[in-house]
């Protein structure tokens, strides 16, 4: 049995209260399943779901999103109610900002920025009737007709998140300007939505054998693309209403699979990347159709996902999964950070709650908003504010919000002292990688493929911030995702899963088995936090582990004590491991501490193991420590995530058994200095 104690003092008090893949997975998308025979699912949802467009809509534009009679209220609203948010949308129009890059703008996320660069201008114009944004947007409208391929040549062209983002700008750009068009431009503008429009739904139709990843974003992206366009064409060419079906088809699944909690498994930084193209399908849907598709729990729950998710600092989150570039970004240094923090600002989305907040009628999802913007984050598409901000509905303060949260259904668990910067605040994660509702639909939907690369092996990792520091944590997005990167256990030097074998850890692990990795206590009581994380299912049958159960205990007096009780069926290294942004140094002996600003976190370990000749006694023993450079391997070029370069992003201790036992016990007392 291995015990991990970490005893962490602190002087505040408790309330009680971008994107990838790799060669293995584009293989995957490829290969047919042998568990689908006769008729692909998708088709009989095809015929039997809502897709067609209202009838009062027939040879009506703008009609996706907003009808003329929606433009005259919006504006009203620019005016009065939301004017302080349509400034903010004004002052930073992409399509003012520089021209469009040239073809074949394959540099990573260019076209992506078109795309949204239209929507934004167009829909200003039609708010604001200045035609710079009509000439702005025309031009980047201009640019998107002129790629030959929208994507990248290399990899999944036409049929991938940047022909999503094309699809829904130009799509949407063509509905609301089509009466402040020239015949020949609508031409021109509708004749390329058609042709990217079918090479999309020809990639994405129902073939036999054909698998979808329903709950991955390069899924949900290019088919929401797809949606806006059909909505846009829908009497304007005979081939839109079979791509509204498809796209309806293809969301009854991806809505069925997603979260059940709000939490969102893919990582903060997917988050804000993915979810808006969820809002974005389901009210171009509703408007279109007159069919709502919101009311699902992780709709409703998911504020609670970004409040819990945010650290007390409000410029960066508890970055379990995929993250951008960890200690670098946290350093404000690093390739990522002028994207994920332009001007010094997290750019968050946080709009999204609003839309949300709307349509639920939820305070606390209003409340979380404003206390996002309060921090000064920023919103890549502003300009939806003016469309989701609900001026009647009265936000509940941040500060009466419960300040813990348990996710159950992926395992994840948010504690902090309270919503202030200086709060102490601690996140634990012990749970499978898509969560416990996806064991039964895999039964259910065989069409449905598992594309888990952006969840790490992380079972029982823990992230602890306090005194405005992010103290020991998880080290960002990775191409080949390791348990070393984690405050988690290594059996003989080896993680969770099938790490190391490619961008996602999870393939060809049986999910029944990932299903039985569980928070199996939460206890939050006055004085005192207990979470307990069972990952014995997280580790491969081969490294013999039989017990890996982590007691994560909090008293503000006493700080945090972490007991691992480990055992394994034959004699082996047991390693724990403690990560630094910057530094790890060795005080005396086995003493290190960690220097996080103006903080210090001493670090004082011992161990105990069994003799080898009976479970039940032990011997107190040195603990083989070491500091290492933690190294991984950063994300590569689309379709070769894993390919990427080495990269040092800080440190790691390493605190080992000293010879191989089938039984130990690790103590850490840490202690917060300064």
């Amino acid at each position: 049995m291995l015990v991990i104690t970490l005893a962490f003092t602190s002087s505040i008090l408790p309330c009680v209260p971008s994107s990838a893949q790799d060669a293995r997975e584009l293989e995957q998308e490829r290969t047919a399943s042998k568990k689908l025979k006769g008729e692909h699912p998708l088709t009989e949802l095809m015929r039997t779901r809502k897709s067609a467009l209202r009838p009062e809509l027939m040879g009506v534009h703008p009609r996706v999103y907003v009808t003329d009679k929606e433009l005259a209220e919006l504006r009203e609203r620019a005016r009065t109610s939301h004017r302080e948010l349509w400034q903010r949308a004004i002052n930073h129009v992409r399509a003012l900002a520089g021209e469009p890059p040239p073809p074949p703008a394959e540099q990573r996320r260019q076209q992506n920025d078109v795309g949204i660069a239209i929507a934004e201008s167009a829909f200003i114009y039609k708010i604001d009737g200045d035609k710079k944004y009509l000439e702005a947007a025309k031009k980047y409208m201009d640019a998107a007709v002129s790629y030959d391929i929208w994507g990248y040549a290399s990899n999944k062209p036409n049929v991938d998140l940047a022909a999503g983002h094309l699809l829904y700008g130009l799509g949407w750009g063509y509905d609301l300007l089509y009466h402040d068009l020239t015949e020949k431009e609508r031409t021109r503008y509708r004749d390329k939505l058609i042709r990217q429009a079918r090479l999309m739904a020809d990639y994405f139709k129902p073939k036999p054998g054909k698998t979808f990843a329903y709950s991955q974003n390069h899924t949900f992206i290019p088919i929401t693309g797809l949606g806006v366009a059909a909505y846009a064409l829908y009497d304007e060419t005979p081939e839109a209403p079979a791509w509204a079906s498809l796209t309806r088809a293809i969301y009854d699944r991806v809505l069925a699979t997603y979260s059940q909690d709000g939490y969102y498994y893919e990582g903060f930084e997917y988050w804000i990347f993915s979810t808006p193209w969820l809002v974005h399908y389901l009210d171009a849907h509703s408007h279109s159709t007159g069919e709502d598709l919101y009311d699902r729990p992780g709709f409703r729950l998911m504020h609670q996902y970004v409040a819990h998710s945010m650290l007390p600092s409000g410029n960066y989150v508890f970055d379990f999964g995929d993250i951008f570039e960890g200690p670098l970004t946290r350093a404000g240094t690093g390739e990522e950070y002028p994207r994920t923090h332009p001007q010094g600002h997290f750019a968050t989305n946080y709009n999204l709650l609003y839309r949300l907040a709307q349509r639920f009628q939820s305070g606390e999802a209003q409340g979380v908003a404003e206390w996002l913007k309060g921090f000064g984050q920023v919103n890549a598409e502003d300009f939806w504010s003016l469309v989701w901000y609900d001026a009647n509905l009265k936000p509940v303060p941040i500060e009466l919000q419960a300040a813990s949260h348990y996710f159950p259904d992926h395992e994840v668990f948010y504690w902090r002292s309270n919503w202030s910067k200086d709060a102490t605040a601690f996140a634990f994660k012990c749970g499978p990688p898509e969560g416990h509702h996806t064991a039964p639909l895999l039964l259910q939907f065989p069409d449905w493929r598992l594309s888990s690369g952006h969840a790490h092996p992380d079972a029982n990792s823990f992230i602890i911030f306090a005194r405005g520091e992010y103290l020991t944590g998880d080290t960002g997005y990775a191409g080949v995702p390791l348990t070393e990167h984690h405050n988690t256990l290594l059996v003989n030097g080896k993680g969770q899963a099938k790490e190391g074998d490619g961008h996602d850890a999870f393939v060809a692990v049986p999910y029944e088995l990932l299903n039985r990795i569980r928070i199996s206590e939460v206890k939050v009581e006055t004085g005192r936090v207990v979470v307990r994380g069972d990952a014995t299912a997280a580790y491969g049958p081969e490294l013999g582990l039989r017990k890996f159960v982590r007691e994560f205990v909090f008293r503000p007096d006493r700080g945090f004590t972490i007991s691992d009780e480990v055992e394994t069926t034959k004699p082996s290294v047991l390693t724990s491991l403690l990560h630094a942004d910057d530094r790890i140094e060795q005080e005396s002996g086995n003493r290190f501490s960690i220097r996080a600003g103006k903080v210090k976190l001493l670090i004082d370990p011992t161990i105990e193991q069994s003799n080898g000749s009976s479970a039940s006694r032990r011997a107190q023993g040195q603990i083989h420590a070491i500091v290492e450079t933690n190294t991984l391997t950063a994300p590569g070029p689309p379709g070769a995530v894993d390919k990427g370069e080495r990269q040092a992003r800080g440190q790691k201790l390493l605190l080992s058994t000293p010879a191989p036992t089938t039984s130990a016990r690790f103590i850490l007392r840490l202690s917060v200095a300064g």
